[in-house]
């Protein structure tokens, strides 16, 4: 009898400790049910921080903004934000591929990674004959000159201001036919040159151009070696619009001015074959695609 009673009480026993595991396996798999989906859960909102505007492929200028107080990298170097968490960057013409930014919400310890794979383009060959030799291979008493050009050019590139105008749609600067597109490359009398950086748009001489999107003017020359009439404008963050081979330029520098705002005539000066406005879009050193932040006309159109 007691024997029995005692084999009665282990079995009860070891029942109570088989339910105890299993409730307690439950409970482990549950909190760890709970835990991944808090993690998916916060993996989706870092990643709905996180706002990018433009498309990613060579020559883009890609717009962004993270909550206030956070810090963004680029391939390992810090990019400028502003304190409404305003940031943008740009990749060049012949920029590679993958690339990798790392960002830090003023809650988290740590960078988040996202990688960026941009898609990679085909670019025209154009053959440009009847360029005066100088311009081509242009003789050497002008060499400072053109040094001093490109140094005014380089330091106006350079700005660094808070100034967040490149967020907002930018428009065509002026009307005409589209002569020329970004990452041609260009063939004056046979000979290979550099590639073309910027969008040219074919227009009669006195043609007005006007501001793409607000900014402040950094630069007004009348009479570069190669650019003729040049004018550079900051959009903000190293952001800027250069407008080239101009007639008449209506601005100062230091001047503000509004999108829209008239700031210069399309011309013939410097090196062209015929009258037309380049205009350009810099985000520091790189240079950047105007057409893939406006809206171009149709063929044969010049509205």
């Amino acid at each position: 009898m007691q024997l029995f009673e005692m084999n009665r009480r282990s079995s009860t026993l070891k029942k109570l400790l088989f339910v105890g595991w299993v409730l307690l396996l439950g409970a482990s798999a549950n909190a760890n049910a709970n835990a991944s989906a808090s993690a998916s859960a916060q993996d989706e909102v870092l990643a709905n921080e996180l706002q990018l505007t433009g498309e990613l492929t060579q020559g883009s200028l890609i717009r962004g903004t993270l909550p206030v107080g956070s810090e963004i990298k680029l391939n390992g170097k810090n990019i400028k934000i502003s304190s409404a968490g305003d940031f943008v960057f740009g990749f060049g013409r012949d920029a590679k591929l993958n690339h990798v930014v790392e960002y830090r919400l003023p809650t988290q310890s740590a960078f988040q990674k996202k990688t960026l794979t941009l898609s990679a383009r085909e670019y025209d060959i154009q053959r440009i004959e009847g360029v005066a030799k100088k311009y081509v291979s242009p003789p050497a008493e002008v060499t400072k000159r053109i040094q001093a050009d490109n140094r005014k050019i380089a330091k106006a590139r350079a700005t660094v201001s808070d100034l967040t105008a490149f967020q907002s749609d930018f428009i065509l600067p002026s009307k005409g036919r589209i002569s020329g597109v970004y990452g041609s490359q260009r063939v004056f009398n046979g000979q290979p040159r550099r590639p073309h950086f910027g969008l040219d748009v074919a227009a009669p001489i006195g043609t007005a151009v006007v501001a793409p999107a607000d900014g402040v003017i950094t630069l007004v020359h009348n009479d570069m070696y190669y650019s003729g009439g040049t004018l550079i404008m900051d959009h903000g963050m190293g952001v800027s619009s250069t407008f080239i081979h101009l007639s008449k330029i209506h601005v100062k520098e230091g001047e503000v001015v509004k999108q829209g705002q008239l700031i210069a005539d399309i011309g013939a000066t410097g090196r062209v074959t015929g009258p037309h406005l380049d205009w350009r879009i810099n985000w520091f050193k790189e240079r950047l695609d105007p057409a893939l932040l406006v809206e171009l006309p149709s063929a044969g159109s010049v509205d």
